[in-house]
C-alpha cells in the first residue's frame, strides 16, 4: 500500500511543472517577486536548477581585477548591491565605487573627506554606514567642548545624506538631517565618553550601540548603551535601552533580522522585538555553548536575485524565515564560526517574562559550527556561505586560506548534481578549556548538524594578502592586499603597495 501511494506522489511530481516549481522554490528558500511580465512555468523550473547547479562548478581562477587605492588598514570595508565601500579611520576619508556594472545598473561613485558630510566641527567619526538600496550614507560622531575637550560632556550625532548628494542637503526621506542621542544619566555629574560605537540600519530604522565609560563622584562605570530612530518619520529616539552587565567591547554584537526585529549577541542571542518602543526588553534568549570574544555578527545579505529567462527576467528573493545567520568569535585562541538557521527566530510567541532556552534545545539541529586554529574569513548570502579557512594538518603549510562554499538549502543535494560533498552526519568539536572563572568544565564539547553541501576549491590563498571575501546572488569578491618588497641593506622587507579586488562571476 505505500509502495503504490508513493508511485502515485512520484507520477503527480513527475506530470507536473507547476508543482516541481513550487518544490524546487520552497527548496531554495526563495520567493517569487510579482511580476506582471509572464514566463512559462517550464523555463522558470529549469533556470532555477541551472541557477544552483552553477554555484557547485564556481572556478575561483576566473576572474576579473579592479585594482584599489584604497588602504590596507581601513577600519572598515564592504561589498554591497555592486559597489565596494570604504572607510579610512585615520585619514578620515570613506569612498564607494562599482565593481564592473551591468549596463541596466544604476552606480554611484563618490569620495568623502567625512569632516564635509558632520554638522558640527571639532567633531570625531565614531562610524559610517552606507545603505546603497536606500541612497544613504549615515555617519555617527561625538562633539566636545573645544576649549576643553578632556572634561567635557560629549554630544553624540548621526547625520543623514544622501549617497548621491552634494554632501550639504538631508536625506530626501529623513525627518531630520541630524539625530542626537539622548544620554541615561543617574547625575547630571555624570561624564560620558563613547569609546567604541557601532552603527547598523534596516529600513527605516537606524540603531547605534556604544561602549560607554561614566565619570562622577563614585568613581568610573562602564555600559552598553542602544539607540534606535525611526529615521524617516522623527528625529526623537524610538528605543533606548542600557546592555548590563557591561561586556568588553570585543563581547557584544548586534544586527537587525528584518525591519522590525532585533537581535543582540552577548552569552545569548538575545531576540527583540521593536514594534512596540515600550518594549526592550528581549523576549526570548539563546544560550550559546560557551563564553565568545571577539563577536562579530553576519546576517546574510538582502539582495533580490534576477534571472534571465526567454524571453523575461524572473525576480526571487531569500524567504526571510529560511536564511542563514553567522556569528565569528574567539574563544582562547581558537576560532569559531556558527552558522544558524534563522526559523529558531521566526513563529517565537511573546510572553510577559523573557524565555531563556538552553544551547541543548536549540542549538546542535540549527547550527553547525566549525573550529580552526586561527580567524579566517567567511560570508553569507541566503542560504550559501563563502568561508576562507585555515588550512591545518602535518602537510600543511602555515599561514594560508583554503576556500570553500557551502549551500544549506535542502534541495542543494539534488542540484548539485555529483558535484561537491553532501554533509548529513553530525560533527563534533572539543575546545580545551579557558583558564577564566566563568568557565568550569575540564572538557567542552559541541556536536551540531545542521546539514549542507560544500565545494572546496583548489585555489590557495596566503593569509597576509587575502584581507577579506564577499558573495551575493551570482558574484563572489576576495579582496586582496598587492605587497612589494623593498630593499634594505642585505635584507628584504615587505610594504603595502595598493588593494585588489578579484570579481568572480557565477
Amino acid at each position: 500500500m505505500l509502495l503504490q501511494v508513493c508511485k502515485a506522489l512520484r507520477q503527480a511530481y513527475m506530470s507536473s511543472s507547476e508543482l516541481q516549481y513550487t518544490i524546487e522554490l520552497i527548496g531554495q528558500r526563495l520567493i517569487p517577486v510579482p511580476n506582471t511580465n509572464y514566463t512559462p512555468i517550464g523555463i522558470r523550473l529549469k533556470t532555477l536548477k541551472d541557477r544552483s547547479h552553477a554555484w557547485f562548478k564556481f572556478d575561483m581562477y576566473s576572474f576579473e581585477t579592479i585594482t584599489l587605492e584604497e588602504k590596507s588598514y581601513a577600519k572598515k570595508h564592504l561589498v554591497t548591491h555592486g559597489h565596494f565601500f570604504s572607510w579610512d579611520e585615520p585619514d578620515d576619508l570613506a569612498a564607494i565605487i562599482p565593481i564592473l556594472p551591468k549596463p541596466s545598473q544604476r552606480t554611484i561613485e563618490r569620495y568623502w573627506s567625512l569632516e564635509t558630510l558632520r554638522s558640527e566641527p571639532h567633531s570625531v567619526t565614531l562610524d559610517v554606514l552606507m545603505d546603497l538600496a536606500q541612497n544613504l550614507i549615515a555617519v555617527a560622531y561625538c562633539v566636545t567642548s573645544e576649549d576643553n575637550p578632556l572634561e567635557s560632556d560629549e554630544v553624540v550625532c548621526i547625520d543623514l545624506r544622501a549617497l548621491d548628494g552634494d554632501g550639504d542637503g538631508v536625506h530626501p526621506q529623513a525627518a531630520e538631517r541630524t539625530l542626537i542621542l539622548v544620554e541615561m544619566t543617574e547625575s547630571e555629574s555624570d561624564l560620558i565618553k563613547t569609546t567604541c560605537a557601532k552603527l547598523k540600519c534596516c529600513g527605516r530604522h537606524i540603531a547605534l550601540l556604544r561602549s560607554l565609560v561614566i565619570t562622577n563622584d563614585d568613581g568610573r562605570n562602564y555600559e552598553w548603551n542602544l539607540q534606535i530612530w525611526d529615521w524617516k518619520n522623527t528625529s526623537k529616539t524610538m528605543v533606548t535601552g542600557r546592555i548590563t552587565p557591561h561586556p568588553s567591547e570585543n563581547q557584544i554584537d548586534f544586527c537587525f533580522l528584518g525591519n522590525d526585529r532585533l537581535l543582540i549577541v552577548t552569552e545569548y542571542l538575545e531576540f527583540f522585538s521593536i514594534e512596540d518602543p515600550s518594549k526592550m526588553s528581549p523576549y526570548t534568549r539563546f544560550k550559546l555553548p560557551l563564553p565568545l570574544q571577539c563577536i562579530q555578527c553576519l546576517p546574510p545579505m538582502d539582495d533580490i536575485e534576477q534571472m534571465q529567462t526567454q524571453p523575461q527576467t524572473v525576480r526571487y528573493t531569500p524567504d526571510p524565515k529560511h536564511q542563514l545567520l553567522c556569528l565569528t568569535a574567539s574563544y582562547g585562541t581558537a576560532s569559531l564560526v556558527f552558522i544558524i538557521s534563522m526559523r529558531i527566530f521566526f513563529d517565537l510567541d511573546e510572553v510577559a517574562e523573557t524565555i531563556t532556552i538552553p544551547w541543548i534545545h536549540w542549538g546542535p539541529s540549527n547550527t553547525r559550527v566549525f573550529w580552526y586554529p586561527y580567524r579566517g574569513k567567511v560570508h553569507v548570502s541566503g542560504n550559501r556561505v563563502l568561508q576562507a579557512f585555515a588550512i591545518s594538518g602535518p602537510d600543511a603549510r602555515p599561514g594560508v586560506y583554503g576556500v570553500r562554499l557551502m549551500d544549506f538549502s535542502p534541495i542543494a543535494g539534488t542540484n548539485r548534481q555529483g558535484l561537491g560533498r553532501v554533509v548529513k552526519d553530525s560533527s563534533t568539536i572539543e575546545m580545551s578549556p579557558v583558564m577564566d572563572d566563568t568557565v568550569k568544565e575540564e572538557n567542552l564539547t559541541i556536536t551540531t548538524s545542521l546539514p549542507y553541501v560544500e565545494v572546496v576549491s583548489k585555489r590557495k590563498f596566503c593569509v597576509r594578502e587575502l584581507l577579506d571575501i564577499w558573495l551575493d546572488k551570482d558574484r563572489i569578491y576576495l579582496l586582496n592586499a598587492n605587497w612589494k618588497h623593498v630593499a634594505a641593506g642585505s635584507t628584504s622587507y615587505p610594504t603595502w603597495e595598493s588593494n585588489r579586488l578579484e570579481v568572480i562571476d557565477v
